[in-house]
């Protein structure tokens, strides 16, 4: 018990430092970590990777709370653009569950892992856009809402906030990153208390019973402590950002992902 109780602290502080540091990839870390430590909680075999992805959406709703409020404060939210994804995204996010809680262990397990190697191919080589001042604008298309849905999606199958799709999104239309990362965020928010309910509910009920402190697919005292640990380091996280160089810590955590997919495909 303690010994997991290290790892669920030490996941989420990782998890928390590497969102500061990169905006992105703190759920897949929780993720990777959870399905090695829940085992050892009673946690049954075939329902570790659905418990796994529910108990970091539930982690990183108080993430994102954090954030968001920070985020808010200093004005760089869209509201406009955000009123077009977050309902898709809410909708997504909840269906999303849904069809996460309907697959396989190993089936979920490998679609995670292939999300993991797409991600992390972006990370090496994808290349930011530098927007003009005169250039930036807030989206408003309609054609957010079905974006907004499929991100949500498959954010709460893979276990994340959805911020490395959003992010590139609202960049990609003229949105400056600063201001898409702020969007991004409170966008995320919407994801994760969608999917974390959906996976509470549990309309499709695990197979094999869990143990006490489990709600629905959400085992509260991992995702208790992994949420406590997140959001401690994620403001060093964030110091840290600003002292490296950007195109060398998106090859190393493109690198990292790699490793993560591995070790969640094979986790089996």
């Amino acid at each position: 018990m303690l010994f997991s109780l290290l790892i669920f602290l030490v996941a989420g502080a990782s998890a928390g430092f590497l969102g500061g540091l990169l905006g992105i990839g703190g759920g897949l870390l929780l993720v990777a970590a959870l399905s090695f430590a829940l085992p050892a909680l009673g946690i049954p075999k075939d329902e570790v990777i659905h418990v796994a992805v529910a108990t970091s959406m539930a982690s990183i709703v108080l993430t994102f709370i954090s954030s968001a409020t920070a985020h808010i404060r200093r004005g760089g939210v869209m509201w406009p653009s955000w009123a077009w994804l977050a309902p898709g995204m809410v909708v997504g996010g909840f269906l999303g569950a849904h069809l996460a809680q309907m697959l396989s262990g190993q089936a979920l397990r490998y679609v995670i892992a292939g999300f993991c190697a797409l991600m992390a191919v972006q990370m090496a080589l994808g290349k930011s856009r530098k927007v003009a001042e005169g250039q930036e604008h807030v989206p408003r298309s309609p054609w957010l809402l079905p974006a907004g849905a499929g991100i949500g999606a498959v954010s709460s199958i893979v276990g994340i906030g959805g911020g490395s799709m959003t992010v590139p999104l609202l960049v990609a239309l003229g949105v400056k990153p600063v201001k898409a990362v702020a969007t991004s965020t409170v966008c995320g928010l919407a994801i994760a208390i969608s999917s974390a309910l959906s996976y509470m509910l549990s309309v499709h009920a695990p197979v094999h019973p869990l143990p006490a402190g489990a709600l629905g697919y959400v085992f509260l005292p991992a995702a208790a402590a992994t949420a406590v640990a997140s959001m401690a380091l994620a403001p060093y996280g964030v110091r840290v950002a600003h002292r490296i160089s950007g195109a060398s810590l998106k090859r190393v955590f493109a690198a990292f992902l790699v490793v993560v997919g591995v070790l969640i495909a094979l986790g089996g």
